[in-house]
C-alpha cells in the first residue's frame, strides 16, 4: 500500500481566442467530471498565455483545448511553447474540435496530445486523459 495521497485527476478546459462557441467544452467539462476529474473551465476568449498561466497556478495534469475557429494551427503550437518555456513538459496538452487529419499529424509532431473530432465518446477522451496521466505522471 502506497503512502501517497491519491488525489482526482486535474484537468483544465478552455476556450482560447474569439471562439465563441463553449457548448461542447461544457459537456466535456462535464463528462470528465463525471469521471471523476477535478475540472477547471476557463470559460471563453482566453489566450494562450492565460491558459499556462492557470495550468501552472492550478497545478493541472492535463489541458484540454476546445477549438471551432480554425485557428488551431496558432493556438496549440503556442500554447506548447508556452508550457514548455514554463516547465510544464509532464502536462498533457489535448484537445478537440474542427481539426483536419494534417494539421492533427503537423500538432502530434509538436508535442500535442490526441486531439479528438466532435462526436468522440466523452468515456474515451476520459480514458485517454486517465491512461496518459498514470503513465507520465507521479501518481
Amino acid at each position: 500500500m502506497s503512502d501517497k495521497i491519491q488525489r482526482p485527476i486535474r484537468i483544465l478546459v478552455a476556450k482560447v481566442g474569439l471562439d465563441g462557441h463553449d457548448r461542447g467544452a461544457k459537456v466535456i467539462a462535464a463528462s470528465l467530471r463525471d469521471a471523476g476529474m477535478e475540472v477547471i473551465y476557463t470559460g471563453l476568449r482566453q489566450t494562450p498565455e492565460m491558459v499556462v498561466a492557470t495550468a501552472l497556478q492550478e497545478d493541472v495534469d492535463a489541458i484540454g483545448i476546445s477549438i471551432l475557429s480554425g485557428a488551431h494551427m496558432t493556438v496549440f503550437p503556442k500554447v506548447i511553447r508556452l508550457m514548455k518555456e514554463k516547465g510544464l513538459d509532464d502536462v498533457l496538452l489535448t484537445g478537440g474540435g474542427i481539426i483536419p487529419e494534417t494539421d492533427m499529424e503537423a500538432l502530434y509532431a509538436l508535442g500535442v496530445g490526441t486531439l479528438f473530432p466532435p462526436g468522440t465518446n466523452t468515456q474515451d477522451i476520459a480514458a485517454y486523459i486517465r491512461r496518459w496521466v498514470k503513465a507520465n505522471r507521479d501518481f
